[in-house]
């Protein structure tokens, strides 16, 4: 059999929401059963993530399955374990939110190129990363000293909109992405999933329409404007729908398979 995927050339996945259920915490055989078979035909296949590569920890069905990765929002890109580029925080502008989370007390993930923490870690903490997105290590053990003496490439404060909209003038330079209504990535600007598969793609030799994204959250709206195809979950909010050129079923309801098979034709 011979699978034309429509002139794609490269599938780009969301994790939390779109590969992974909120509500089981794998990832759909389903979804699983698509990407091999999009897989064997040649296509490769990318993870576009807002997780840090430290906190992707729910990908084992797929991994052998994964050419590259998009992680912190698309500040960092690889292909094949190598980095083809990281953006990083100016150091300023991240230690002006350091200072902010030590002054106020919100709880906030500084990643560091090589390493996490959690600055004023809590129940807040726990609830949402811990428990929600299942994520087992967040860098305990290791000081914030340690973490922003490397290359800053995200910060992750858990706090509403409204202190988001107060904060985000100690960065100048950077932007911020919510997928959780509780918390929201603030990465360097440029620092996007959009931008970043444009990177890839470059990097691959193809061309973004030759490319389709899956996503269901605020940050996923650039890669599913930039890609060739943008395929937006049934989960998604409706903005994020509007950002997509196709919408497919909840992640729990087969969504990736789903979305797939819309365009995936398959040949005797």
């Amino acid at each position: 059999m011979n699978y034309k995927y429509m002139n794609c050339k490269a599938l780009f996945f969301d994790i939390d929401g779109t590969l992974v259920s909120f509500n089981t915490h794998t990832i759909p055989q389903s979804a699983i059963d698509a990407i091999a078979k999009a897989r064997r035909s040649g296509v490769k296949v990318f993870i576009s993530t807002g997780r840090p590569m430290r906190l992707i920890n729910n990908l084992g069905a797929i991994e052998h399955l994964v050419d590259g990765y998009i992680t912190a929002n698309g500040a960092c890109c690889t292909i094949g374990g190598e980095v083809i580029a990281c953006r990083e925080i100016p150091r300023q502008e991240a230690e002006a939110l350091v200072e902010a989370a030590r002054r106020e007390g919100f709880a906030m993930l500084v990643v560091g190129e090589n390493d996490l923490t959690v600055v004023n870690d809590n129940a807040d903490v726990d609830r949402y990363f811990r428990q929600m997105l299942d994520v087992k290590d967040l860098g305990e053990g290791i000081s914030l000293d340690t973490v922003m003496a490397q290359r800053i490439i995200q910060l992750t404060p858990i706090i509403p909109e409204a202190d988001e909209r107060r904060l985000m003038p100690l960065l100048p330079t950077c932007v911020s992405a919510r997928w959780f209504p509780a918390f929201t990535d603030i990465t360097a600007r440029g620092a996007d999933k959009g931008t970043a598969l444009l990177t890839v793609a470059a990097h691959l030799g193809i061309s973004a329409e030759e490319t389709v994204a899956f996503g269901d959250g605020g940050n996923d709206k650039s890669i599913l404007q930039a890609a060739g195809i943008g395929i937006a979950m049934g989960n998604a909010p409706d903005d994020v729908k509007a950002a997509a050129d196709h919408v497919t079923a909840s992640v729990d309801e087969d969504g990736v398979a789903k979305g797939i098979n819309s365009f995936l034709r398959i040949n005797s």
